[in-house]
């Protein structure tokens, strides 16, 4: 499928939804939804370095996913783990840079290990920023980033006067990167479940009626194009 590349999004947001109901509709448990779904996510990854996005940022684990069934989290954490340590291993094949957005200092010892051998592993790549939301919550990012700011003010660092929108976005996970052009989320829910609610304010929205497991290359393709028929106007006339 042909796309205008002189007009590509830089940067695109994914909610991966549909794993479990994919896995309940074929009689088979959560987790082998989510190993689909990983198995997705690898090859979405890869065709979106092929095709020169920039940055792929999406929803792995949400700090609402505390709430499931201690089983699932369990498979989710071991199957996340797994991940970034083969992507460690491969760094030096794959031009992708891996950064992790969320709070991880609650993960095990193990997960934090593997995420910063993982980030240090594929830090100098120059292919596409694949960010991974992992205990990620937009509401959390955003009280964060109000604390730290308030230290600054009290510590002296900082007039109230200049606190800007620029100075907000510095203070989040995504600091230096640009805001998603669009944001797809699969499996036809229609809400943002708490994913980057300060960067997607002038986002594109695309929702699909497809599980994230059955999610193609075709796809991503399909949505680029249909971002490029819109006018994104920001505000203007």
């Amino acid at each position: 499928m042909e796309f205008d590349k002189q007009f590509m999004p830089k940067h695109i947001a994914i909610i991966m939804d549909g794993n479990r109901r994919w896995a309940r509709a074929k009689g088979k448990p959560a987790g082998f939804g989510h190993k689909e779904g990983a198995k997705t996510l690898e090859k979405i990854v890869r065709y979106a370095n092929k095709i020169g996005l920039e940055y792929i940022t999406v929803y792995a684990f949400s700090t609402e996913n505390w709430k499931r069934a201690e089983e699932e989290v369990k498979a989710l954490m071991t199957l996340l783990q797994n991940y970034l340590d083969d992507y460690s291993k491969r760094a030096d094949t794959e031009n992708i840079k891996v950064k992790i957005l969320g709070d991880i200092s609650v993960l095990s010892e193990g997960m934090q290990k593997s995420i910063k051998r993982c980030m240090e592993r594929t830090k100098d790549n120059t292919g596409v920023t694949f960010n991974i939301a992992l205990n990620y919550g937009g509401r959390d990012e955003i009280l964060k980033a109000v604390k730290n700011i308030a230290k600054e003010v009290k510590d002296g660092n900082l007039e109230i006067e200049n606190i800007t929108e620029e100075l907000i976005s510095n203070n989040l996970y995504t600091q230096g990167q640009p805001d998603p052009d669009l944001l797809i989320r699969t499996s036809g829910e229609l809400r943002l479940s708490n994913f980057l609610p300060w960067q997607l304010v002038y986002s594109e929205f695309l929702f699909i009626d497809k599980n994230w497991p059955d999610f193609e290359e075709e796809d991503l393709d399909k949505a680029i194009i249909e971002y490029q028929k819109r006018t994104r106007k920001f505000g203007a006339n």
